[in-house]
């Protein structure tokens, strides 16, 4: 029984990471009103026609979405059950439900009514903490705490200084990126690093936004930079950290690199999905290093 209860986690994390890109795919290609003003029905049936791009998209994404529901729901009830014993276990279990009913409600408000740009871009970020919820969950059920030795592991203050910190201004970045997309402000500034070639600062609201973005995430590149740094000359023994922080910088640089390569490609399709991909994994990672910090000692180191 344990055995299935590990691949219902795998395959609800996998998933739940399918509902992240899918966000991004109907957003990026404009295909939120792919099913008109209808929910959950597309156009008022169940299969419209014609199928349209912009249709498909839509409805596939609600598709997925529905899926992922069905499995969070069987991986909390079965995971409550298992592991329920685990301090995390039921706190995560509530934050899973809890954010993909709110994710729900506030895709399906926005095709019915219709919302602003400030609060369509939370729809990513509340996904992503239902995301995040679904794969620490998975990582208890495959004790992956135990493997690493958390509960004998050494954090300094210092360190949970970097990953309190990080974690928090990483969600305020992400919500800045979900923001540049739905106020379609993503090529207001085309060129790299600066808004213009021809001058240093923005002028107009979208460039305002697009450079509050990129400086808002070079500053989340230069402190996962630091806290890389810190955890190489001071957790070598400690190897969950160790690499694991390795990890984050290859993601950050990852992120960049996309977010960079966006621009520069007129916004190619498979790099902003490859932009989200690499944020939604560096989230996850670091909502784990914040279930370490919550289990191991602290230190003054």
């Amino acid at each position: 029984m344990q055995y299935l209860l590990k691949w219902l986690g795998v395959v609800t994390t996998i998933v739940m990471l399918f509902v992240l890109i899918g966000g991004a795919l109907v957003t990026k290609t404009g295909s939120s009103q792919g099913c008109g003003r209808s929910w959950p029905l597309c156009h008022g049936k169940v299969l419209p026609d014609p199928l349209t791009l912009e249709t498909i998209i839509e409805l596939s994404h609600r598709l997925v979405s529905g899926i992922a529901g069905i499995l969070v729901l069987c991986l909390v009830i079965w995971a409550w059950k298992a592991i329920g014993h685990k301090k995390e276990t039921k706190l995560l279990c509530f934050l899973a439900i809890f954010f993909i009913v709110l994710q729900a409600l506030i895709g399906a408000a926005a095709v019915v009514w219709g919302q602003s740009d400030a609060v369509l871009a939370l729809h990513f970020g509340i996904s992503l903490i239902s995301f995040a919820a679904v794969l620490l969950l998975t990582l208890l059920i495959f004790e992956v705490d135990k493997k690493f030795d958390a509960d004998n592991a050494v954090i300094g203050k210092k360190m949970r200084f970097h990953i309190y910190g990080i974690i928090t201004y990483s969600y305020i970045v992400i919500y800045t990126g979900a923001y540049v997309r739905h106020k379609g402000a993503s090529l207001a500034c085309p060129s790299i690093p600066f808004c213009s070639e021809n001058r240093l600062f923005p002028q107009t609201v979208h460039e305002w936004v697009q450079m509050g973005h990129r400086f808002a995430a070079g500053l989340l590149f230069i402190w996962i930079a630091v806290a890389t740094i810190h955890a190489i000359k001071h957790y070598k023994d400690q190897k969950v950290m160790y690499w694991g922080w390795i990890l984050a910088f290859i993601l950050i640089l990852l992120q960049a690199l996309s977010g960079i390569s966006v621009i520069l490609s007129d916004l190619n399709l498979y790099l902003a999905l490859a932009h989200a991909l690499f944020i939604s994994c560096l989230f996850g990672l670091l909502c784990y290093f914040v279930l370490l910090a919550g289990r191991a000692k602290a230190s003054n180191d």
